[in-house]
């Protein structure tokens, strides 16, 4: 038996792979290798033919930043005129809109700051936990930032911002978890092990969070591994991922503008060695904000079992040109039509039932 077919059964036997083999599986197998395994492990997780999504909305309390992240679109640094810190009122505006469309959390996320203290932030999720919604909130970068800035230890910063009303806190910010990488794309960021100890952190303290991976820059492939590995190890420690969202790099209006763009091809094998390796975490989304619908469907077929959000506000990703919209019909539609049962969830993957 070729050393590709012996992973093949592993995988269909439910063992873990190695390190050695996982490249393998990648190098060796073809797209539609690893679609296969991928979609094997999925129904093996999730037996019942339903597909999630989750009814939100993305607010970046602000676009002022001082990481300058090479891949990034968005920011301001602090000196520009038109950066801007987002009111309470429009913040509620926001939120009101959200929940009248049956919303049930926001993604609040912003640009690191070089003024602001914690009491500004903890203020905020006081103010926004009045309205009852889930806040999904602050990457790890943000909290390593507030740390820094509040001379406090990244454990008291997540007790007081829990304390303040924080929920559960997303996966952004990790890129790349191998520090050649961070050093060179987005050297002003928490390091790789600083990503990790902030989740750490917070699964200890009871929150949930995410995982995402944002590839096709400046990497390895060896260097996406260690990003799975890295996940997978911690998921073994604490339990404390709900889901992984690998995402492909969007180059325009970048300083990275001359990177080829990530092909539908090379997101969708990304995505199921994703699925593949990470036997631990319960659910992958899709990335239709990146891909666009129709290859967020045919995802469900290479490992994905989560349609992500209705994103009813995205800004980050658009400033990199990509602007694809669903409501929250057309999500559902698609789930249709390639067969599945759609469900509204929870940020933990609790079904949210029709009023």
């Amino acid at each position: 038996m070729s050393n590709f077919n012996s992973i093949q059964q592993k995988i269909l036997k439910s063992e873990r792979l190695t390190e050695q083999e996982s490249l393998v599986l990648f190098r060796d197998g073809n797209l539609y290798d690893l679609g296969f395994l991928a979609d094997f492990v999925r129904w093996q997780k999730h037996p019942e033919p339903i597909v999630t999504y989750v009814i939100d909305r993305n607010i970046n309390y602000t676009d002022i930043c001082v990481s300058a992240c090479k891949f990034c679109a968005f920011y301001k640094v602090p000196e520009d005129a038109e950066g801007e810190i987002i009111s309470f009122e429009k913040l509620q505006n926001k939120i009101e809109e959200t929940q009248k469309l049956g919303g049930t959390q926001i993604l609040l996320q912003g640009g690191l700051h070089p003024d602001k203290q914690l009491e500004f932030y903890e203020d905020m999720l006081r103010f926004i936990k009045k309205t009852g919604i889930h806040i999904h909130g602050f990457s790890p970068p943000e909290i390593c930032h507030f740390a820094k800035i509040s001379r406090l230890s990244v454990a008291v910063v997540i007790e007081r911002l829990r304390q303040a009303g924080l929920d559960s806190i997303p996966g952004g910010g990790a890129e790349i978890l191998s520090d050649r990488v961070r050093n060179l794309a987005a050297p002003r960021k928490c390091s790789a092990d600083e990503w990790i100890e902030v989740m750490r952190q917070a699964h200890l303290q009871g929150l949930k969070t995410t995982a995402t991976m944002m590839f096709g820059h400046i990497e390895t492939l060896e260097e996406r591994l260690e990003h799975l590995l890295r996940v997978r190890d911690l998921q073994d420690e604490t339990g404390g991922f709900t889901a992984f969202i690998p995402w492909p790099f969007q180059p325009d209006n970048t300083a990275l503008a001359d990177i080829p763009k990530t092909t539908s091809h090379d997101y969708l094998k990304m995505l199921s060695w994703s699925r593949i390796i990470l036997d631990n975490i319960p659910n992958i989304q899709a990335s239709w904000v990146t891909q666009g619908p129709k290859i967020a469907q045919v995802s469900l077929f290479f490992g994905a079992n989560d349609f992500g959000s209705t994103m009813i506000e995205e800004n980050v990703v658009a400033a990199a040109g990509v602007a694809f919209r669903l409501a929250e019909a057309e999500i559902r539609s698609l789930v249709e039509d390639a067969g599945f049962v759609p469900q509204q969830r929870t940020m933990d993957y609790s079904f949210v039932t029709a009023g």
